[in-house]
């Protein structure tokens, strides 16, 4: 499995994060009061499967869990932080927030991307957490260069954090993607010396997925063994994008629909 993606390779994840794109943006305009969480991953399934391509969370079988993930979305509301259940009947009230995080195959490639919405009219300070966390994706792609490190990538995502005070989830990272949906390199939220050092080449692949919370950054893991939970039951907020890093600059793979 190479870190280093071809010209072709990215060209195909491209292509394949235009789709994943437009099957996020489907769902995001289907989020209203009322909606059941598996209305959402229904839609996002179709427009994938009628793009050409193939989702790559659902059916997916973790080391530590015995069953594969039932859904094409994780869709996961206030408290949750990744890796909710997108085939459930919850039905979406008035001031949730909604993490929507989704991931597909398209010729053999795999890019991974997630935004966090509104439903209705949400709290000013839902509204600031979703605001600081887009922006400090947006930060950590803006350092992520030839040349430099995943601790740029890091110290970026922290340092826009950091001074509302918000909670930085240590437990779960950003990493590469392409040949599989989970590669090397790991990319911490915050500063690690473990993975500061890593040096960014000329043709990685990167999912940058700050998690943020209004409260403390420990998680634990739901019930049903497959999402992520604050322990303080503090609101949380996601996004995420697949990047590609060459000598000629950072793009963004998968465009946020909003």
């Amino acid at each position: 499995m190479a870190l280093v993606k071809t010209q072709n390779e990215i060209e195909i994840m491209r292509r394949g994060g235009a789709l994943l794109s437009r099957a996020l943006k489907a769902a995001v305009d289907m989020v209203a009061p009322g909606v059941e969480l598996r209305q959402l991953d229904a839609q996002t399934e179709r427009v994938i499967l009628e793009g050409g391509g193939r989702p790559s969370f659902k059916g997916y079988k973790s080391h530590s869990k015995g069953k594969p993930f039932p859904s094409t979305l994780c869709i996961s509301v206030n408290e949750e932080v990744v890796h909710g259940l997108g085939n459930r009947d919850r039905k979406l009230k008035e001031g949730d927030v909604v993490g929507l995080d989704v991931g597909c195959w398209f010729e053999g490639l795999c890019t991974d991307m997630a935004v966090t919405v509104g439903v209705g009219t949400i709290s000013p300070e839902a509204r600031r957490l979703l605001n600081v966390t887009r922006a400090a994706l947006m930060n950590g792609v803006g350092n992520a260069k030839v040349g430099g490190t995943i601790r740029d990538i890091s110290s970026a995502v922290e340092g826009t954090v950091k001074p509302h005070g918000y909670g930085i989830v240590r437990a779960l990272v950003g990493h590469g993607v392409g040949h599989e949906i989970h590669e090397d390199p790991q990319i911490p939220n915050f500063v690690n010396e473990q993975s500061s050092h890593v040096v960014i080449q000329d043709g990685m692949c990167l999912a940058l997925e700050p998690m943020i919370t209004l409260g403390g950054y420990e998680v634990e893991t739901a019930d049903d063994g497959w999402g992520i939970v604050t322990q303080d039951r503090s609101l949380s907020a996601h996004f995420e994008v697949t990047i590609a890093i060459t000598k000629d600059g950072t793009e963004i793979l998968t465009p946020l629909p909003i």
